[in-house]
């Protein structure tokens, strides 16, 4: 891909403490998860994009991760992508080029090189609320989160994954869970971090993205 860009709304939730400890909060930096172990899925829906002449828009990605920096420095993230299975294959192509990094661009300056082990990547039924109060991501037979209670103010946290230009909103998690052989996770009975704002990703000068 010579010239790409995606942008849309950008939802989140892990297993840390809320307001999450690696997100910026009223202009104090980030630092370490809050149990040295983070696990969670990150969502997107592209509500405007295209890979050169590839038209991507209203399709959805979702990627769950796990690191761990109660080791230093941090290991690299353990990573499995969900693509829309709406998508074509040129077009689940693309995207996974893309959230993985290998496009370069926006996400390899922002998240892209803490990505380590890429466990699979697969086409899957994908269902993503981002604008109602309960917000929710749903990869069938393999992911489920909901969040709802805002836990910040409207736009006081940024967060490095979309970007801190891309300001958002920190909710209260209320359910999380993996059952993908692959990558098993479950967070149950507590309220978690999680996080709502837009993204804006590009081919070329990122300095440009914002």
């Amino acid at each position: 891909m010579n010239d790409w860009r995606v942008r849309g709304s950008y939802f989140e939730g892990c297993n840390c403490e809320a307001i999450c400890p690696c997100r910026s909060a009223h202009g104090r930096p980030g630092g370490p998860s809050t149990y040295g172990e983070c696990y969670g899925a990150l969502s997107w829906i592209v509500e405007g994009g295209h890979a050169d002449d590839l038209d991507l828009s209203g399709l959805s990605v979702v990627m769950t991760l796990r690191y761990f920096d109660d080791v230093q420095p941090s290991t690299r993230w353990d990573v499995v992508l969900y693509v829309d299975e709406r998508a074509g294959s040129e077009q689940q192509a693309a995207l996974a080029d893309i959230f993985l990094g290998r496009a370069g661009g926006t996400v390899a300056a922002l998240y892209g090189p803490a990505i380590g082990a890429v466990h699979a990547v697969r086409s899957a039924r994908i269902t993503l609320e981002h604008i109602a109060t309960r917000k929710r991501i749903g990869v069938v037979g393999y992911v489920t989160l909901e969040s709802e209670d805002a836990a910040s103010e409207l736009d006081a946290v940024q967060c490095g994954i979309p970007g801190f230009d891309h300001p958002g909103t920190e909710l209260f998690g209320e359910g999380l869970e993996s059952i993908d052989p692959l990558l098993r996770f479950e967070v149950r009975g507590k309220r978690h971090a999680s996080f709502f704002t837009d993204f804006d990703y590009r081919s070329g000068d990122v300095s440009s993205a914002s």
